[in-house]
């Protein structure tokens, strides 16, 4: 009965997904979208973010989750770097983003003011774009693949904490609400997968796994699912009552590089969240991470395709988005 019912919930979400932006207004998007009026605006891009990576790291793994936030929200319309007023709490100060990192942000009102301080080019590319742009370049420029990103997006005319709620993946999601959520967002589960690999890179407070450490059932405190020697490890890193600004890296072994190792970790249960592990627990989503764990050149090549479907959720265009001057002020 309850396979049945999830079965039915899955198709009502793939069914959704196919008519909750019934204008398609991804069809707009192409590669080179600026080449007659900002020709050089993806070379201006990576400068800046090559400048702020040295820096500091941290701008890579916040940047690519800054662009998953935001797309997961009311579609990749920069919504969630849109800053709060006295008389709107806008996306980015809901509990689930505030844990994103402001380097990602930073990066890009750095790179929106570069590319609007170049003749011509004023005023003519929108903050989703070079959101987009900025995504694509620290993935290549931590050892991830480059691709062709398509661009022509509008930035969203609202930003609400409301909007937030129930859009976003939690650490403790099975792989039945996982795939579901992506569903609903036009994305298949190999795309979840393949996405789900951009915790290779960056952070995690301690809060956010703690209960597979200490309290994870009345069988015994300690997750089955972990690696031992690597809880062990974790609960040095994150003692109890730990201060709750401490974060560990999400990959153990190679944390500053974008490879396919989250699926190797996986392997060993070496997942640090639930919603990692269950990718190679569950059998119907193991066998894509066991291969993807040894063939590097698949997992990349799917990760493309997976961001490029990511990068098509909820355009917009028309009279429904506008190009920004300022990325954090909607007027």
């Amino acid at each position: 009965m309850a396979a049945a019912r999830f079965h039915l919930l899955l198709v009502l979400a793939l069914t959704l997904s196919l008519c909750h932006f019934p204008d398609t207004t991804w069809a707009q998007l192409r590669q080179n979208y600026y080449a007659s009026s900002c020709p050089r605006v993806e070379s201006i891009v990576r400068g800046v973010v090559q400048n702020k990576i040295k820096q500091t790291f941290v701008t890579i793994p916040a940047t690519l989750r800054l662009f998953f936030h935001d797309c997961f929200v009311q579609g990749c319309d920069a919504s969630v770097i849109v800053a709060s007023t006295a008389t709107n709490k806008a996306e980015k100060d809901h509990s689930d983003n505030l844990s994103l990192a402001g380097d990602g942000f930073d990066t890009v009102i750095k790179a929106k003011a570069a590319v609007d301080a170049t003749p011509g080019c004023k005023n003519k590319v929108s903050c989703a774009d070079i959101l987009a742009m900025a995504t694509r370049d620290v993935i290549a420029l931590s050892g991830g693949p480059s691709y062709p990103v398509e661009l022509g997006r509008l930035d969203g005319l609202s930003s609400t904490a409301a909007s937030v709620n129930g859009k976003l993946p939690q650490p403790t999601f099975s792989l039945n609400q996982l795939t579901a959520m992506f569903a609903a967002n036009g994305l298949s589960q190999t795309d979840m997968i393949a996405l789900s690999a951009a915790h290779t890179l960056g952070f995690s407070h301690c809060s956010k796994f703690a209960n597979r450490i200490y309290s994870f059932s009345r069988r015994g405190p300690i997750d089955p699912t972990l690696n031992r020697t690597y809880a062990k490890t974790l609960q040095t890193l994150c003692p109890k009552n730990v201060d709750s600004r401490i974060a560990i890296n999400m990959d153990p072994n190679t944390p500053n590089t974008f490879d396919n190792m989250y699926y190797k970790n996986l392997v060993q249960g070496m997942g640090l969240f639930t919603s990692d592990q269950v990718l190679f627990t569950d059998s119907r989503s193991k066998p894509t991470v066991t291969k993807w764990a040894t063939d590097s050149q698949a997992f990349q090549q799917a990760f493309i395709t997976a961001m490029t479907k990511l990068g098509r959720v909820g355009v917009k265009s028309g009279r429904n988005g506008k190009i920004r001057q300022d990325c954090a002020v909607l007027a």
